[in-house]
């Protein structure tokens, strides 16, 4: 299995910096988003951090450790766990940053990640970045905010459509860097050939419902990056009141082409 990755990340109609940060490696499976928050300049340093650690963490072991064994203490893959570890350690280094340099105090960011394997996918967030998956004409968001505007949908309070007009929308209940314990959740999900995923920071859920979301990545006559482009767009022209990140990706089957018989021999 194979993957398509395409990147997009735009500063919005009102900020005047960007404080999200994302990276993808298509070698590696890798997609992360992270979203930043703090004093000034603050958030885009936490992000930064979060998503250069996560892939100092991960780019090693993703290039020599096998995928698809099973962690010897744990229910779930080696690299879903080392996914977890990787964001525990990003948590650490934001958290010691904050500490020497005052400037940086109570500086934070959500984060999103995921490895992409043969038939599965490894993922990790914490705070209200999100990951969704189209298969089909089925669409979903795959992680659960875990933010206050989540709790109160949870508890009744709203419903989510109401929600996503609230005032407190952008409150998160846990972050990277916040304090010296993250509670990170990790999770795996199936993998199809032609899903297409899509890991977003707030900016553009915000700005867009479920629908007009998928009513973009469902047309079958936008490529993936045209897909990309389109909603950032679409976001900015609907108000474009946050930073706006988002990564796609698509897994294709890769055709391996058999070996001659004296390739065989010579690897023989």
């Amino acid at each position: 299995m194979g993957v398509e990755i395409i990147s997009r990340s735009d500063t919005g109609r009102i900020r005047d910096h960007n404080e999200d940060c994302i990276a993808s490696d298509e070698s590696l499976g890798l997609a992360i988003v992270a979203d930043g928050m703090g004093g000034y300049q603050a958030g885009e340093v936490a992000s930064q951090i979060a998503v250069n650690t996560i892939r100092e963490q991960l780019d090693t072991p993703l290039k020599t450790l096998p995928r698809i064994k099973r962690h010897a203490n744990h229910s779930l893959h080696s690299t879903t766990v080392l996914l977890e570890q990787a964001i525990l350690k990003a948590n650490q280094v934001i958290y010691e940053t904050a500490e020497r340099q005052i400037q940086y105090q109570g500086m934070g960011t959500t984060v999103v990640a995921a490895v992409f394997h043969r038939n599965f996918i490894s993922v990790a967030h914490v705070g209200d970045s999100r990951l969704y998956r189209l298969r089909g004409r089925d669409f979903r968001q795959i992680t659960k905010d875990h933010s206050v505007r989540q709790e109160l949908i949870d508890c009744g309070y709203y419903t989510p459509e109401q929600a996503r007009h609230s005032p407190n929308k952008n409150l998160v209940t846990r972050a990277l860097g916040v304090g010296t314990k993250v509670n990170v959740e990790i999770q795996e999900c199936n993998l199809l050939p032609k899903d297409i995923y899509l890991l977003c920071s707030d900016g553009l859920n915000d700005m867009l419902d479920d629908q007009e979301i998928y009513a973009i990545l469902s047309n079958s006559e936008y490529s993936l990056e045209e897909s990309a482009q389109l909603l950032i767009d679409t976001a900015n022209d609907k108000g474009g009141e946050d930073n706006i990140s988002l990564i796609l990706v698509r897994p294709s089957l890769m055709v391996i082409k058999p070996k001659g018989w004296l390739q065989r021999l010579l690897s023989w």
